[in-house]
C-alpha cells in the first residue's frame, strides 16, 4: 500500500536550494529605484528560503580599487553567502568591463544536478537562457529582483518570479 499522506508544504520544505545573487545588479536596481537604500542580505536569503534546505549560496562581487567592501563582505560571509569576487576592468579606452554573467551561468549549470530549484537573484536579461537551459534540466528556477530593473522576458521564464520590496531594504 502507498502512503498518500503528505502536503505541499512539507514537499517543498525538503526542496534543495542553490541561491546565486549579482551583487552589482541588485545595488544599481535598489539605488535607482530607492534612493540611499541597499538590499539586506540576510532578509534576502531568509525570504528566498521560506524553510527549504539551503545548499549554497554565493554572492558576486566587482571590487574597484577606490572603494573598501571589506565590511560588506564580513557581513556577507556572516549571514551565510559564499563570496565570489573580482576586480572590475578598465580598457584601454577608458571603458568599463564587470560582471559575473558567465561564472553565475557556469556555477548554477554546476551544481543544478545537485538541488531541485536555483534562484537567481538579479533583474539581468541576459539570465532568460539560463533559466530556459535549467528549466529544461528538470530544474526549477525562481527570480528574484526589483520588477522596474527586471527584463520581462526574465520573469516569463522563470519558473517563479518574486518582486522585491522596500521590506527587504536597508536604509542609509
Amino acid at each position: 500500500m502507498v502512503n498518500t499522506d503528505y502536503n505541499e508544504k512539507d514537499i517543498f520544505r525538503s526542496q534543495r536550494l542553490a541561491v546565486f545573487a549579482d551583487v552589482q545588479n541588485m545595488f544599481y536596481s535598489a539605488r535607482n529605484n530607492y534612493s540611499d537604500s541597499r538590499l539586506d542580505y540576510e532578509k534576502l536569503l531568509a525570504t528566498v528560503l521560506k524553510g527549504r534546505q539551503l545548499v549554497r549560496a554565493i554572492a558576486y562581487l566587482v571590487e574597484t580599487e577606490d572603494i573598501d567592501q571589506s565590511g560588506f563582505k564580513y557581513h556577507l560571509r556572516n549571514f551565510g553567502w559564499e563570496l565570489r569576487s573580482k576586480q572590475l576592468k578598465i580598457r584601454p579606452d577608458g571603458s568599463t568591463k564587470g560582471d559575473w554573467d558567465m561564472g553565475i551561468a557556469i556555477d548554477a549549470i554546476a551544481i543544478s544536478e545537485k538541488v531541485d530549484t536555483v534562484v537567481i537573484v538579479s533583474g539581468d536579461g541576459d539570465f532568460t537562457a539560463l533559466v530556459n537551459h535549467l528549466k529544461a534540466c528538470g530544474v526549477r528556477v525562481e527570480v528574484h529582483s526589483f520588477e522596474r530593473n527586471t527584463a520581462a522576458e526574465l520573469i516569463s521564464s522563470a519558473t517563479e518570479y518574486y518582486p522585491i520590496d522596500e521590506s527587504i531594504l536597508l536604509r542609509k
